[in-house]
């Protein structure tokens, strides 16, 4: 499907809330000269009921290593996959790493909030024998760290804000994703608007997406207001209320939806239109799709 590229900060489609439209000129007066970004920019084509979305790794490839381990990312760069997503927290002295949990228990053998430790102690814990002794010795990673195996490639990745970012913590990301010139091949998202807020601001031509685990009845004015491209939900919510597809393609905004891990999620994800699916199981799922495709 074509998808036809309204200017969003000119053009504000029928149902747009009056706060949305406030929004989106205050984006014009601070960043008047921000070159705007589309969801067909990171995505390609939106997708229709019944095309092949695209797959993101949930973080790293959870399926053959620890979760957001560089081994996890690493085999997902290395997979035909398109996206990989990992979660971005910071430690004590403020450096971003790649951690899922609040604590450290479940993934670690250290105990306490992660934000409690400076990077030095944080490296001082094993990532990955709770997994598999296979993997022993595994590091928490930092941003750094992904970012430098994932730049040589043509790969995405979606980086979820864990928790709140303000401008002045989210200066150390944006530094580096500028270093190593990936503005076009990260998206942000996360679950708490302030992050998405402070990534707007600081960051205007790197994308965003939303993650609402129950969308308001204005997806559109909700997705306009806050300055993402797109929004990631639970695939439940899509299949009660498939007019979020509709309306958000019709505004030339994507739809994503997690954390899918069977070919009867797959197939209905597939059906409803949806954009990406982000998944534990990736290597799977792009099999899936490709023995799946439509004309096979």
């Amino acid at each position: 499907m074509t998808t036809t590229r309204t200017h969003r900060t000119a053009v504000f489609p029928l149902g747009v809330s009056l706060l949305a439209a406030a929004a989106i000129v205050l984006m014009l007066l601070v960043n008047p000269a921000g070159t705007p970004v589309y969801a067909s920019d990171m995505f390609g084509s939106l997708r229709q009921p019944g095309e092949p979305a695209f797959v993101a790794g949930h973080r790293g490839d959870r399926s053959t290593a620890p979760e957001n381990t560089m081994a996890a990312l690493r085999n997902a760069i290395a997979s035909p996959l398109e996206f990989v997503e990992t979660d971005v927290s910071r430690s004590l002295d403020g450096v971003p790493v790649l951690f899922h949990d609040r604590t450290l228990k479940r993934t670690t053998n250290g105990t306490g909030p992660l934000a409690e430790r400076t990077l030095a102690e944080l490296r001082q814990l094993d990532a990955g024998s709770w997994y598999s002794s296979t993997f022993t010795g595994e590091k928490i990673p930092t941003l750094e760290e992904f970012l430098t195996i994932l730049a040589p490639t043509e790969k995405k990745a979606l980086l979820e804000l864990k928790g709140l970012w303000a401008v002045g913590d989210l200066a150390v990301v944006t530094d580096l994703i500028e270093r190593f010139e990936l503005d076009d091949r990260i998206i942000f998202m996360s679950f708490n608007l302030g992050s998405l807020s402070s990534a707007a601001d600081l960051a205007p031509a790197t994308p965003r997406v939303a993650i609402a685990k129950s969308p308001p009845d204005d997806v559109v004015g909700f997705a306009r207001s806050f300055r993402v491209i797109g929004i990631v939900t639970r695939a439940k919510v899509i299949e009660e209320r498939p007019e979020i597809v509709d309306d958000m393609h019709a505004a030339g905004l994507g739809v994503m939806v997690y954390t899918l891990n069977s070919t009867k999620t797959w197939a209905q994800a597939r059906a409803l239109g949806v954009d990406g699916i982000i998944t534990d199981k990736p290597s799977s799922l792009d099999r899936w799709l490709a023995e799946n495709a439509p004309g096979t």
